[in-house]
């Protein structure tokens, strides 16, 4: 097929949650199913909610039945099942305090699922704000022994968290969002997530929620490891990128511009999302507006592309 390197616009799915709210639709207009939504699939190839693209001659396709027919859209990436998944998460309550398995974990116990390496941006959240993040036990042995007993506070370590905090969250690692946050996640495109503990909490059927205990003490890292993340920043004409990770799976920036930032893509394909502020994007002689809470790829070898405008955009590539 001929066709131009434009730039894919993408339609988020949303996705309902017993912890979600309405900051979605509050904070970036979202038009979101409920008051319990609690997930924005905003890139995502995956079979359990696929972006749809927006605009072009694959106005209406899904990204993963894209990915498949048009692989070199994507420079022929080296992974059957598009590899990433981005989403905006609204913790309006606590998350289940959870951990994901690895790849070769996965693929074994998941029906060949991909595992779950993910990140963290915090966009937004209240004054004293927290996460958990890893755990205090040294072996298995006393991990699986809290566990038992619920010594959960004695078990779970918390994290206090502030607006432009990042977090790398590699499979293995307990962890879990607690009310009042709001973040961009960047993970390896999988649906696999193990509870250990959800607050004896009730679903809508007044049923307690399915809990994951042996696979989780399975997959879980004992003793916690700290990944600690050092950003690197550099200016370029008045436009601050800074780089979070680059890590196995992905490699996940931020991007303020102000005026006018020139940029090449040379990646695979690259993934961005407007998380506050407008401009455009140009590219090719085609010029797309940009609004805060847009989600779009920019397709293998498009080239030099010029973005301008007052705004602030994670951007990733794998």
């Amino acid at each position: 097929m001929n066709y131009k390197r434009d730039i894919l616009f993408l339609e988020p799915i949303f996705q309902e949650r017993i912890w979600g709210g309405t900051k979605l639709a509050d904070e970036f207009g979202y038009e979101i199913p409920s008051e319990l939504t609690g997930e924005c699939w905003a890139v995502s190839g995956h079979p359990n909610g696929q972006s749809i693209i927006k605009n072009g001659p694959f106005e209406g396709m899904a990204l993963g039945d894209l990915y498949v027919e048009e692989r070199d859209l994507f420079g022929n990436y080296d992974s059957e099942k598009f590899p990433l998944l981005t989403k905006i998460l609204d913790a309006n309550q606590d998350l289940s305090v959870q951990v994901h398995p690895n790849d070769e974990y996965a693929h074994a116990h998941e029906n060949g699922e991909l595992g779950k390496t993910e990140c963290w941006y915090v966009i937004d959240c209240e004054k004293d704000a927290e996460i958990i993040f890893g755990h205090t036990a040294e072996t298995k042995e006393e991990f699986v022994a809290r566990i038992e007993k619920g010594e959960w506070n004695q078990l779970l370590t918390r994290v206090s968290v502030k607006p432009g905090d990042f977090f790398y969250v590699p499979s293995g690692t307990i962890h879990a969002l607690c009310s009042g946050v709001l973040i961009l996640e960047t993970q390896q495109s999988s649906d696999t997530t193990y509870r250990v503990y959800d607050y004896d909490r009730k679903d809508k059927e007044g049923n307690a929620r399915e809990l994951h205990i042996e696979k989780s003490i399975d997959v879980s890292t004992i003793p916690h490891t700290n990944v600690n993340v050092t950003p690197e920043f550099f200016e370029q004409d008045g436009t601050k990128v800074t780089t979070y990770v680059n890590a196995e799976y992905f490699s996940v920036y931020k991007w303020d511009v102000i005026g006018s930032f020139e940029s090449v893509q040379d990646k695979h394909f690259l993934i961005g999302s407007v998380i506050e502020g407008s401009g455009e994007v140009k590219l090719d002689g085609a010029t797309h507006p940009l609004k805060k809470g847009d989600h779009f790829i920019i397709p293998f070898g498009a080239g030099e592309f010029t973005i301008e405008g007052d705004l602030q955009l994670i951007v990733s590539h794998p």
